[in-house]
């Protein structure tokens, strides 16, 4: 039988709490979570906070532009009572804030938003901090960015992430992708979860020594089926619950 995949908690719980915020993050580790995944982005000042959008009228209702805006500013923003009440007041963090409170032995998948201008105040944030390098992940659509990262940083494993679509076949395909990952060499792939993520991927991947990442499972039988693959691990919304619903599939969940 394949082992759990480590489960990740996709934003943090961001179904039940925040997303991209600190105590999103605290909760996916009481949750069990075995790393968080987080978006992040460079202010005008040459900060790094946690945001996905470009802008923080979704999640703060006010409307800065991160790459506009200084920290001081963003920090002003409340990025937790969008989502009830009871989170009012929690701010946008910063990716030395994530860091310091990163557990033991916990992971850190580490989305990049920005192009390689991130690089610098990326390595100045993880020098500080310390974490060992192999609980770092960092993921990136920009195919660029994975490249530059792995020459700028070679201690660390940077992934590509990848969505397709399906137009008479999937874009892009199995052979496209490989051959992405063999040209930026990245140390893995971050997939969406897709159909096109099937045994032969898989099993094309594992032969060329790459990590497999599958974001964003919210569902049992889809997270039974990747972890029947043998993915590394699955990004999630509800990291307690789908950990309960692979460990113990009987049982509702």
């Amino acid at each position: 039988m394949p082992s759990t995949p480590l489960i990740i908690g996709h934003r943090g719980a961001s179904r039940d709490a925040p997303e991209n915020t600190l105590a999103s993050f605290r909760l996916a580790f009481t949750q069990q979570a075995d790393g968080i995944e987080a978006d992040f982005r460079l202010t005008r000042d040459g900060h790094i906070v946690c945001l996905h959008d470009p802008g923080t009228s979704r999640t703060t209702g006010m409307d800065l532009a991160v790459a506009d805006a200084t920290l001081a500013q963003l920090q002003r923003l409340d990025a937790g009572s969008w989502k009830g009440e009871q989170w009012r007041g929690e701010p946008i963090p910063t990716l030395a804030q994530v860091l310091g409170m990163l557990p033991a032995g916990k992971r850190l998948f580490v989305e990049l938003k920005c192009g390689t201008e991130i690089i610098a105040p990326l390595a100045a944030d993880l020098a500080r901090a310390a974490v060992p390098a192999d609980r770092i992940r960092f993921l990136a659509f920009d195919h660029l960015l994975v490249a530059a990262l792995k020459e700028r940083l070679p201690d660390y494993r940077a992934c590509w992430l990848c969505d397709y679509r399906w137009r008479g076949g999937w874009h892009p395909s199995p052979a496209q992708v490989l051959a992405r990952l063999a040209e930026t060499g990245a140390d893995g792939l971050a997939s969406r979860d897709r159909a096109i993520l099937d045994a032969a991927l898989v099993r094309e991947l594992r032969q060329r020594g790459l990590e497999i990442h599958v974001w964003t499972v919210d569902s049992a039988r889809g997270a039974a089926r990747l972890a029947d693959l043998g993915v590394d691990s699955i990004m999630t919304n509800r990291p307690g619950w789908l950990r309960r619903a692979l460990e113990f599939p009987g049982e509702k969940a």
